[in-house]
């Protein structure tokens, strides 16, 4: 899963990275509100944390332009503002959610997956494909009813494929969604993390399809 992270105080961001990093999540972090305003319109995201007093553009116009834009991920707003008008004006331009500074980065973590979970559960608590049943309140995966461990790298790519389940990803969508903005990627490192997954859950059920992406298939799997 993919977060931006608008957020101007570098001591903060660095440590929502990190704890996001450690969850699982991939993110590309926009310092100012012109940045942030560009990465949201052009990039796509599982949900953003979106800090409302970012110097060049506030985060209320930035807010307001994507969702006039069509732009329907969840966004996860901070601000030093604990006045009620200010929350209303912030659910007005499209919030999601809304926490005040200080907060724990914990109980942020816990809202962000939240929104991820309902914006992309279809409707249902698992997403099954197959044998391979995804939980995506917890992030986690089972195979044949079992606990699947993944690497960080190896849970992106998974979580992925089975939310568009037997339709073709795309291996340049899977190299936005997965890495950092900033990421080094090596040309065959996702072919890598697909041979991995393959062996963890049978070949057969991610389809190479050449010249495009990958397709995970609920066909027959070992």
């Amino acid at each position: 899963m993919k977060i931006l992270l608008a957020e101007d105080d570098d001591a903060l961001a660095g440590e929502l990275a990190r704890a996001l990093r450690a969850e699982g999540f991939a993110l590309d972090r926009a310092r100012d509100g012109i940045d942030a305003g560009h990465l949201g319109e052009t990039e796509t995201y599982d949900a953003v944390v979106l800090d409302l007093g970012l110097p060049g553009r506030d985060g209320v116009s930035v807010l307001q332009d994507w969702r006039a834009a069509g732009r329907t991920m969840p966004v996860l707003v901070l601000t030093a503002r604990d006045g009620w008008s200010d929350k209303v004006t912030g659910f007005k331009a499209g919030a999601d959610d809304y926490l005040v500074k200080p907060f724990r980065v914990e109980e942020l973590v816990m809202r962000l997956r939240a929104l991820v979970r309902r914006a992309q559960a279809h409707g249902a608590p698992r997403i099954a494909c197959g044998p391979l049943v995804y939980d995506p309140g917890l992030g986690s995966f089972e195979h044949h009813g079992l606990p699947l461990r993944l690497t960080g790298l190896e849970w992106r790519v998974l979580g992925c494929l089975i939310l568009r389940k037997e339709a073709v990803v795309p291996r340049t969508e899977l190299i936005e969604r997965v890495y950092d903005g900033d990421a080094e990627v090596d040309s065959n490192s996702v072919e890598v993390i697909i041979t991995r997954l393959r062996r963890k859950i049978a070949p057969a059920t991610i389809e190479t399809v050449r010249g495009l992406g990958y397709r995970l298939m609920s066909g027959s799997a070992a």
